[in-house]
């Protein structure tokens, strides 16, 4: 199966829990884009974190 990807606003392309960075606050916890922090979406996220490079 290969990898999902994610393309942010700012361009970049998303893989991988490094491409991640997690906002702590109310229950849920945030994930940003790492170069424009942009929110991306829970689910996505969730799915990109779980997945390790090669």
């Amino acid at each position: 199966m290969s990898p999902k990807t994610y393309r942010c606003l700012c361009g970049a392309t998303l893989e991988y829990r490094q491409d991640l960075e997690k906002e702590s606050g109310g229950h849920t916890p945030t994930w940003l884009c790492t170069d424009c922090r942009t929110p991306v979406p829970g689910i996505v996220a969730e799915q990109l974190r779980h997945q390790h490079p090669s």
